[in-house]
């Protein structure tokens, strides 16, 4: 998987966690204080969050932060 491939997978795992849990971008935004452009950039696989705000992430959608690199389950 190369880097880009892997922010991709990253982007849409992060985007599924968030649907699962009727999330908005902006309400996961505002809950880590970031603008719902930077998680559409985040989702997109545009750009790549930091451990931290994976860890942010993970504390407002109440799962473990190992969840986002479940890449099997985006097959659904």
């Amino acid at each position: 998987m190369t880097k880009k491939e892997f922010q991709i997978a990253l982007g849409k795992r992060i985007r599924q966690l968030r649907e699962d849990k009727n999330m908005s971008q902006t309400e996961l935004g505002n809950l880590c204080d970031i603008e719902r452009s930077n998680m559409s950039r985040i989702e997109a696989g545009n750009t790549n969050p930091s451990s931290y705000l994976l860890y942010l992430f993970a504390q407002k959608l109440e799962i473990e932060a190992s969840e986002f690199l479940n890449f099997k389950s985006l097959d659904k």
